[in-house]
């Protein structure tokens, strides 16, 4: 039986427009392109809809954070509901402070922004997040405790608190395979 035909259009610009934005860099530490996280987001957010916008944004949702492309840029291209949708997802500078010095109150506010995100959002934010786990789950069956030396904050404690804090603000979504995937992960990893 062939494939029922799909208008994915705007998937299709939106996984292209990624690509490019991503071109050339690599995954923290993995040794691939980076480009398969965003692709592993959007699959694992096509798991819980078929809404090519969220699809789209999911593919999308670190062109802000990680690459040039700005979020007038997205609004633009792919439409105010997507661009919403991916501002949240992207972290927010904090003046005056490193990375390293900011994590704390970066993830407390995205923690805090996600809980009073729009079941949409969440959904792309969930793909986002089971992606990361996945990996940090991987990684941490290959090295351990030295995982976690690789990101700009080293204490498992405060990578504990950050996923459990992100699936309290998911907990909406519990009900889905991937956030009891999530869940186990985080179970797993921070056992």
């Amino acid at each position: 039986m062939a494939n029922k035909p799909l208008d994915t259009k705007l998937l299709d610009r939106a996984i292209l427009f990624a690509v490019k934005a991503h071109s050339g860099t690599e995954r923290r530490g993995k040794g691939f392109p980076y480009i398969v996280h965003p692709m592993e987001a959007m699959e694992i957010v096509a798991t819980m809809t078929s809404d090519q916008e969220l699809l789209a944004a999911a593919v999308l949702h670190d062109t802000v954070e990680d690459t040039s492309v700005t979020i007038e840029e997205i609004r633009q291209q792919f439409g105010e509901r997507i661009a919403t949708i991916v501002e949240n997802e992207s972290d927010k500078i904090i003046e005056n402070k490193s990375e390293e010095e900011s994590w704390h109150e970066r993830k407390r506010a995205a923690i805090e922004r996600l809980a009073k995100a729009p079941h949409d959002a969440k959904i792309v934010a969930l793909g986002d997040k089971l992606s990361n786990m996945r990996a940090i789950w991987r990684d941490y069956k290959v090295k351990g405790n030295e995982l976690w030396k690789i990101f700009h904050v080293t204490d498992k404690k405060e990578h504990e608190w950050h996923y459990r804090g992100l699936a309290d603000s998911l907990r909406e979504l519990q009900d889905t395979f991937a956030f009891k995937e999530f869940q186990s992960l985080i179970n797993e990893v921070f056992k």
